[in-house]
């Protein structure tokens, strides 16, 4: 039997070719789905570990007295710690009342490097209704993490 070297050779052109396109499809997906985790936060290197609500502050932006229970005019604080590394990394808090209405939005520009703790405070001058309230935090843009937590008259 007599082997023709072009025929081998188209054979073996046409069987690299069929493997590299499936690889090369294999490759796009696998850049797809890295791509949205790329916008997730833990790809990103920044997570959030806790979020922590108090009425004060401690020196190093960490809440000093945790509760989830507020009176009307105090001054709601958030700590929202954080663990990895990044250049630039951008945390965002949105208060909520209990009917889905926005109390209030912040956004903070952070560049950890490991443990970092950012601070975000919410207060009412004539004071909070009372109800039912959600702090979620935001990295990148990307839900990370919420805390529920209520106003109460006494």
């Amino acid at each position: 039997m007599r082997f023709d070297h072009r025929t081998v050779a188209v054979a073996l052109c046409l069987t690299v070719a069929a493997f590299t396109g499936a690889c090369q499809k294999k490759a796009a997906e696998t850049s797809s789905t890295s791509g949205t985790e790329a916008t997730s936060p833990s790809a990103q290197g920044v997570q959030v570990a806790r979020v922590d609500l108090g009425t004060s502050l401690a020196n190093d932006n960490t809440v000093a007295n945790q509760t989830d229970s507020f009176l009307p005019n105090q001054t709601i604080y958030a700590s929202v710690v954080t663990n990895g590394s990044a250049p630039s990394a951008e945390i965002k808090t949105r208060f909520t009342y209990q009917d889905g209405q926005v109390v209030d939005e912040s956004t903070r520009t952070i560049a950890p490097s490991g443990q970092a703790v950012t601070e975000f405070h919410v207060s009412k001058p004539d004071g909070f209704p009372v109800g039912k309230y959600k702090v979620e935090v935001f990295v990148n843009g990307s839900p990370a993490a919420s805390k529920e937590f209520e106003v109460k008259s006494t």
